[in-house]
């Protein structure tokens, strides 16, 4: 794959997603089922205007070699309509290639195995097509309400099941072929692989999601991360909860457990995008959001940073030194904040300088001044910022609403 993206610095190479490798794999599937003719490559148009040309690497037992046998058996015995007696499906497999993206997913083998049957036969086919697709092996399946599929079905989401459908309804129309097919999309490592990712969490049960908006992957993209909170935040919703929870990661979800001992088990972890995650709880109606954070990350709200990673931009020892200042600090407590590696550093100063209340306090209005702006009149927004080191206070600061608000977790 020849796209690249430049990242941090860095020339980094695009790769594809599980959808566009379950698309390439039925698609070469159905060439070789209605034409009987190997092929040892396929190219598939994605959602992002891309082309990618895939290899297909297997057909089920593990050989290239097997190409030609097996096809010249599909010439000899494959019905050219549904109506015949002998039913006859190929399988094959396009490996998934991550680019420089780090990807739990990445070099697993995703098969399309694909079948003629009689149009009745379908029992939950695509709309608008005679075309049915299900999960195999190591394909999820979704217990919970509020993701891309409903409860009961393979979690194959929508923009791959487009591209499946779209791929074989132009081999169908090339080979001349009016009938059914049926595909099943299997990923022998997924169940293996699913440990490694959200989808327990989420109520993905037995393998891994297919997914991809664009059929390609970003290098170091933050997208899926950002895509996996606003999932968990309609999970909560198609619950008809109005009150949402939320935690940057495991140091937000347990103090909150720990010293604040409240009940984290639907809390949702947003990671990095704070801003993206308060956008989505607006947008699905929850009308109170709680917030609990490390004082590492909640900092970055004092100047408005609401995508708090490092490559976003620091700032933390400016904001703390702009809220020192306002509370009184000389030009000698400034210069020593400055050079200071964590905010906890920066607290030890301010405490010999007894100024940590007052600055604090100071913080906390910025804080909640930005997390403010982000909501409209309707929506109650609180939050607590704190320190794991139980010396320096654990909690911060906090908005007005906060310990009220946060009963409805105790």
């Amino acid at each position: 794959m020849e796209l690249t993206r430049y990242v941090n610095g860095k020339i980094m190479r695009c790769g594809y997603t599980t959808g566009s490798c379950a698309a390439g794999a039925a698609k070469a599937a159905a060439i070789m089922l209605l034409s009987g003719t190997a092929v040892d490559s396929v190219e598939l148009p994605t959602p992002a205007g891309e082309i990618l040309r895939l290899s297909i690497l297997d057909m089920g037992d593990g050989s290239l070699s097997s190409f030609s046998n097996n096809c010249q058996k599909m010439k000899e015995n494959r019905p050219l309509y549904p109506n015949r007696s002998v039913s006859t499906s190929v399988s094959c497999a396009v490996r998934k290639d991550s680019g420089d993206d780090p990807d739990v997913t990445n070099g697993t083998l995703v098969y399309a195995k694909v079948s003629l049957c009689k149009p009745e036969d379908l029992k939950d086919p695509e709309p608008e097509s005679l075309i049915e697709i299900d999960g195999g092996q190591g394909v999820g399946r979704v217990t919970k309400p509020g993701l891309d599929q409903p409860v009961g079905r393979a979690a194959i989401n929508s923009t791959p099941r487009r591209m499946i459908k779209q791929a074989l309804t132009e081999v169908c129309a090339k080979y001349g072929y009016s009938g059914a097919l049926k595909v099943e999309i299997s990923i022998p490592e997924g169940e293996k692989l699913a440990k490694r990712t959200f989808n327990p969490r989420l109520g993905i049960v037995g393998g891994i999601s297919v997914i991809g908006t664009t059929g390609i992957v970003e290098p170091m993209s933050n997208q899926a991360l950002v895509d996996t909170t606003k999932v968990e935040i309609r999970q909560l919703a198609a619950k008809g909860r109005t009150d949402i929870f939320l935690v940057p990661g495991n140091y937000g979800r347990d103090f909150a457990k720990d010293v604040l001992e409240l009940d984290v088990s639907e809390c949702v972890a947003m990671s990095n995008f704070i801003g993206d995650a308060i956008n989505s709880a607006v947008e699905l109606g929850f009308k109170r959001i709680f917030m609990v954070g490390h004082i590492g990350k909640m900092v970055k709200l004092g100047i408005g940073q609401t995508f708090t990673h490092s490559s976003g931009g620091d700032g933390r020892m400016e904001t703390l030194i702009a809220c020192a200042l306002e509370a009184g600090a000389g030009l000698e407590v400034l210069k020593e904040i400055l050079p200071c590696a964590t905010t906890d550093a920066a607290l030890d100063v301010l405490i010999k300088a007894g100024l940590k209340e007052q600055t604090m306090e100071i913080l906390g209005r910025r804080i909640e001044a930005t997390l403010l702006r982000k909501v409209p009149d309707d929506v109650q927004i609180e939050y607590i910022c704190f320190t794991n080191r139980a010396d320096l206070g654990g909690v911060l600061c906090k908005s007005p609403g906060a310990d009220e608000l946060m009963k409805l977790w105790k």
